[in-house]
């Protein structure tokens, strides 16, 4: 097998994040942190995952970062917009995440990351009301401010190549329409100021135009329609999305392949959670409810299978609430009651208290997306990167195809393909060879 012939990742790397709040915030301060032996970067793949290359008896198992050529965490540049003006230093201590002390240590490289203006508009996010925002009469207009910003970025930070994690807030929902059938209509969309053109498909149009890797880490439409697709392949662009798979959904792509491994059948998943942050004050509303719920309701359907399995996953019942409860800040709680069955189909119950951090476990995300789709592009691999489903609650496929949820299914898949890229042998995990 030949391995694909990479560019080695030479120079700056720049982060560029819609949305500095609580998830990019703890991404830039934990990102510095690491880099200055401050803390290490626990939930990233890419900084503390290996990768099995050949049989186990070879006992081949290399990090993988020394396995591809990945960006150094020295050569990141980092910078964003938002609604608020506040620098990053500023944001994280407003967010409460990480502790006052280790941000005061780190407190002038965050101080000197400041927001660019934010492409805005209060009816795709109705609980946020920030004044530090772009104007402009047509949206492409403000498309062609962030393909300015963007450039300025890149020239005034030496930067040899750029990536864009959406880092905002839950849109209302969308749902596919006309004006993104095509990049025809939808560029005719963003100078008609069309209402199904929300703010985040705009930051991913001015990326994936100027050929800058595109992640969507909340559950909008975004890049995730046929136009973006459309100019994502003409511009050699490497997206992926959508929404971060962090808490809830996290514990249910990894129960979820268990129960059915073992052919047990489900009646119920009751699912909850409370959760301060900004991002619970946007769920808040029922419009931008509605997209997360559809993201996370998903994921059972998928992973269960009921039509391969009626006897054990017919109409299971699953409910999905998420409640705005300011005193708890960024430590989510989320939990769940699971009624299951078994032999003879006699019933049990699994019962799930899970008190997570929501931007630490999303944190790591930021940098192991950041990096990948940096490596995707260095290795000329254009369009939707399912190899990194690992990391999302509803993964973008291909209209053709279902979305696997299943989150070892997505790492086998994940290794799989870094092994593919280096031209090392695939592992079935099958080893029969070492019985013959």
């Amino acid at each position: 097998m030949s391995a694909l012939n990479i560019e080695e990742p030479k120079g700056r790397l720049g982060i560029l994040l819609p949305g500095l709040g609580a998830v990019a915030t703890t991404f830039i301060a934990g990102t510095i942190a690491v880099r200055k032996g401050l803390g290490k970067p626990i939930g990233s793949l890419t900084q503390m995952g290996t990768i099995r290359l050949g049989k186990r008896t070879e006992q081949r198992i290399p990090a993988i970062k020394d396995f591809v050529p990945l960006a150094d965490l020295n050569d990141l540049v980092f910078g964003g917009w938002d609604i608020f003006e506040d620098n990053v230093y500023e944001a994280a201590l407003n967010a409460g995440v990480l502790k006052e002390p280790l941000l005061n240590s780190i407190k002038d490289e965050l101080e000197t990351i400041r927001p660019m203006r934010a492409v805005f508009d209060r009816n795709y996010v109705k609980r946020l009301d920030g004044r530090f925002i772009k104007e402009g009469r047509t949206k492409m207009d403000l498309a062609e401010q962030l393909k300015e910003d963007i450039r300025r970025f890149k020239k005034e930070n030496q930067c040899d190549r750029l990536v864009m994690i959406w880092c905002g807030s839950t849109e209302v929902y969308l749902k596919p329409q006309p004006v993104h059938k095509n990049i025809e209509s939808f560029e005719a969309g963003l100078k008609e100021n069309h209402e199904a053109i929300a703010p985040s498909m705009i930051y991913a149009y001015a990326a994936i135009s100027e050929g800058i890797p595109y992640a969507n880490g909340a559950p909008n439409l975004s890049a995730d329609i046929p136009a973006l697709l459309e100019l994502a392949k003409q511009t050699n662009t490497p997206i992926v999305g959508k929404d971060f798979k962090t808490g809830q959904t996290l514990m249910k792509t990894i129960l979820a392949p268990g129960l059915k491994a073992r052919m047990l059948g489900l009646s119920g998943w009751f699912s909850t959670n409370i959760l301060g942050n900004r991002d619970g004050e946007v769920l808040d509303d029922p419009e931008s409810f509605k997209t997360k719920e559809e993201s996370k309701l998903s994921v059972l359907e998928y992973i269960l299978q009921p039509g391969l399995y009626p006897d054990l996953y017919k109409d299971f019942y699953h409910k999905v609430r998420i409640n705005y409860y300011p005193p708890r800040g960024d430590n989510k709680e989320g939990w769940d009651n699971l009624d299951i069955f078994g032999w003879l189909g006699y019933p049990m119950q699994i019962k799930i208290d899970f008190l997570c951090r929501d931007s630490i476990l999303a944190a790591p995300i930021v940098l192991d997306l950041c990096l990948f789709l940096d490596l995707a592009s260095r290795a000329n691999m254009k369009g939707i990167q399912e190899w990194l489903s690992f990391y999302f609650k509803s993964p973008q496929v291909p209209p053709e195809l279902y979305p696997e949820h299943d989150l070892f299914i997505q790492l086998m898949k994940l290794k799989n393909t870094l092994r593919w890229m280096r031209g090392e042998e695939l592992i079935t995990h099958l080893g029969q060879e070492y019985y013959d």
